[in-house]
């Protein structure tokens, strides 16, 4: 068992790397989102559930943007 804790213990050392190509993929995902989120508000007809399930990916998408950049 001890083993194991030591081995999980050095890959998360070993694994932090400051900057990963999938970043920018969450990133332009984020913009995307936000884009969609603008023109669902600016449309004269609004979604109101489309609305609140864009808000609530877009702050999700946007924390986990705050997470990602402050371990660069």
């Amino acid at each position: 068992m001890f083993y194991l804790a030591e081995e999980a213990a050095a890959e998360a050392a070993t694994s932090t790397s400051l900057f990963d190509p999938y970043d920018i993929v969450m990133l332009l995902f984020t913009i995307v989102i936000l884009i969609g989120l603008f023109r669902l508000v600016t449309q004269r007809n609004k979604n109101l559930f489309a609305i609140g399930f864009t808000v609530l990916a877009a702050a999700v998408f946007l924390f986990s943007d705050i997470v990602m950049i402050k371990g660069w």
